[in-house]
């Protein structure tokens, strides 16, 4: 990459090497918060949370998550694992939020080769593996404390049935990058699974959200943690949305026959065939495509793109031309197929479906490098994607064009932010990325994070103050928190820095500057009108940090209109599992009070409840981190 000078290259070629190769899990790296080891267990005998008996009285989930932000509507059609089982007990497969399913297809009962399947929650697959080759599902995860995970214990305390339905009911995307952030860590946490829920399908609901978060490849790897002989029903189905979503066809192979024998979608029939041509047998594949729409179970362009996956195997001649003219929607299986074949998805079809598939796509290794970086630059706002990521990207790019037609490109303003002789020009240059035409509400954040590097290399000045509320919201959204409080000076008084004063008032890592009720006052009237909602996460934020006296906060509460002190069930449950330690309880909490799209539909008085929890667990950085990004973002 030649965005950059060899010093800058260095500092963060160790981070985009983690976010190329792990982009789910490379996130902004632990010393872009605090130094490395924050955020691990602390040192001590742990006990066997598998067998610890769930406390009693946990409510249902009617828990009142955000009324106000409930705007999350339901028309992302990913995909969702919604199958029809030839068999299952009551509450059989995964009814999480209404999505599409996968093929239109129409079910004909008794095809030759049916079998029962299991009861939901029974192992499908039958490999009598050796017991040292078995992987137990009492503890399942990716990370590790030696990774920043939250504990084996992570969701003790609650009961687990409870648990699933946070994690099933839970719309996502949230409103928070970093609440998103936390709540991978907690997802992919090695944890003990719940005595009172299936292990399988504990994964497969954890996996499932991950994937309504845009994290397809972290949700994959979850459910790779779990041995396919050990698969329930609900966990065949998130296998498969986790292989469509990371356009990965041959990730049906191991899954294909038992869902199959389970589930009546003719979708599983098309995965076999689909199986069979990519492991060179054509023919049979062909036939068994064949006969799926001779059966007229499924037909149009799922089942051409289903042969175009056959075609790219070996011993095959049956072209096929794929057109979308006749496309409305974008499915699961259309978007894992297309990526899978290097079918170009027509953007139309891209505005059919929601923020977590730009995630999907921005991943995508056959998209021309001009059009992933768009979808990158949103997934980095939902989390998915860090800074030194984009960056990568971005140098991918500028590298991948050719010299003659380089100029006006991004790249060239990202490369003017760090090489553009003195500090106003690379601030102009910086400017030049966040005031871009056409930006949505995602890629507008995107971009402060994309240039948060840049922005930590400029030093304060009083020629620079006046644009410190941007540079500051920049850090801080990729957690450059250090390099941001360096600025506290120039935000110490004077309206016209008062947005940078509150940004370091919730998101420095000590108390730089000044909190007092007037100053509060002070930045409410700033705010004018349209900013009331900023000025009451400022307070939100600052009080549930403890940077206020607690005599003052009842009146300022007051005065800002945030009930603070008015509990629901939401907010008892989330102070019980702060109670307990259980940080990934405390995770998954807080992102079921983040439901919305917009910052300006989350009741502030969440944002407090949701930053007490956090600091009380030992997670203040991520407290500050989202309590920033409520100012930043609303």
């Amino acid at each position: 990459m030649r965005l950059l000078n060899n010093s800058s290259r260095v500092a963060v070629a160790l981070s985009i090497a983690l976010a190329i190769t792990i982009p789910a899990i490379g996130q902004d790296s632990p010393e872009s918060i605090l130094p490395p080891g924050f955020g691990d267990e602390p040192e001590a005998p742990r006990q066997d949370p598998v067998r610890k008996r769930p406390i009693d009285d946990e409510p249902t989930l009617d828990i009142d998550l955000p009324s106000e932000g409930d705007d999350v509507d339901s028309e992302v059609t990913s995909g969702t694992p919604t199958a029809r089982p030839r068999r299952s007990s009551a509450g059989s497969g995964v009814s999480s939020s209404d999505l599409d399913g996968l093929l239109a297809e129409k079910t004909d009962g008794g095809e030759e080769g049916d079998e029962e399947g299991d009861e939901d929650g029974a192992a499908v697959g039958r490999r009598d593996l050796p017991a040292e080759a078995q992987r137990s599902t009492a503890v399942v995860g990716i990370i590790d404390a030696n990774g920043g995970d939250l504990g084996i214990a992570g969701f003790s305390g609650l009961k687990g049935q409870f648990l699933t339905q946070v994690m099933r009911k839970t719309k996502a995307p949230i409103a928070s990058r970093w609440a998103s952030i936390l709540l991978r860590r907690a997802l992919l946490s090695q944890t003990a699974t719940p005595v009172d829920v299936d292990g399988a399908d504990w994964v497969a609901e954890r996996a499932w959200l991950l994937l309504r978060m845009g994290e397809a490849d972290a949700a994959r790897m979850l459910v790779q943690a779990v041995d396919t002989d050990k698969y329930s029903p609900k966990m065949l189905q998130v296998a498969m949305q986790a292989a469509l979503a990371t356009g990965d066809p041959s990730g049906l192979c191991p899954i294909a026959e038992p869902g199959e024998k389970i589930y009546a979608e003719a979708s599983w029939p098309v995965a076999r065939a689909m199986c069979h041509g990519l492991s060179g047998e054509s023919a049979q594949a062909n036939a068994m495509i064949d006969r799926v729409r001779d059966k007229k179970r499924a037909g149009g362009i799922d089942v051409l793109l289903a042969e175009k996956v056959v075609g790219a195997g070996a011993n095959t001649r049956r072209a096929v031309m794929i057109q979308w003219d006749n496309v409305n929607q974008l499915t699961a299986w259309r978007f894992g197929l297309a990526n899978a074949t290097g079918v170009p998805i027509p953007p139309k079809l891209m505005t059919t479906v929601g923020p977590q598939v730009m995630a999907w796509q921005a991943r995508s290794p056959l998209m021309v490098l001009e059009q992933r970086v768009p979808y990158a630059e949103q997934a980095a706002a939902l989390g998915v994607f860090s800074g030194p990521a984009l960056i990568d990207l971005y140098g991918a790019w500028f590298d991948a064009t050719d010299p003659a037609e380089r100029g006006g490109k991004p790249f060239e303003q990202l490369r003017g932010a760090y090489v553009g002789g003195n500090a106003a020009t690379r601030l102009a240059a910086i400017k030049s990325l966040w005031d871009a035409p056409n930006l949505n509400g995602y890629a507008r954040y995107g971009r402060l994070i994309l240039t948060s590097q840049a922005a930590a290399r400029l030093k304060p000045t009083e020629e620079l103050a006046k644009d410190s509320d941007r540079i500051i919201a920049s850090m801080l959204s990729a957690g450059l928190d250090k390099s941001a409080a360096r600025w506290a000076e120039t935000v110490s008084s004077g309206a016209d820095t008062i947005k940078g004063w509150g940004l370091l008032a919730v998101g420095a890592p000590q108390s730089v500057v000044e909190v007092t009720p007037g100053r509060i006052d002070d930045y409410k009237d700033a705010a004018g009108a349209e900013g009331q909602r900023r000025a009451q996460f400022l307070f939100a934020g600052v009080a549930g940090l403890g940077r206020i006296a607690t005599d003052d906060i009842n009146s300022i509460a007051e005065d800002f209109d945030v009930p603070v002190g008015r509990k629901s069930k939401w907010s008892e449950t989330l102070k019980r599992a702060a109670n307990m330690n259980a940080r990934a309880s405390v995770a998954l909490l807080c992102a079921a009070g983040l439901q919305s799209r917009d910052w300006s539909k989350i009741p502030p008085a969440h944002l407090y409840h949701i930053v007490s929890a956090l600091r009380q667990v030992g997670m203040e950085a991520e407290a500050r981190m989202i309590a920033a990004e409520a100012l930043t973002r609303s």
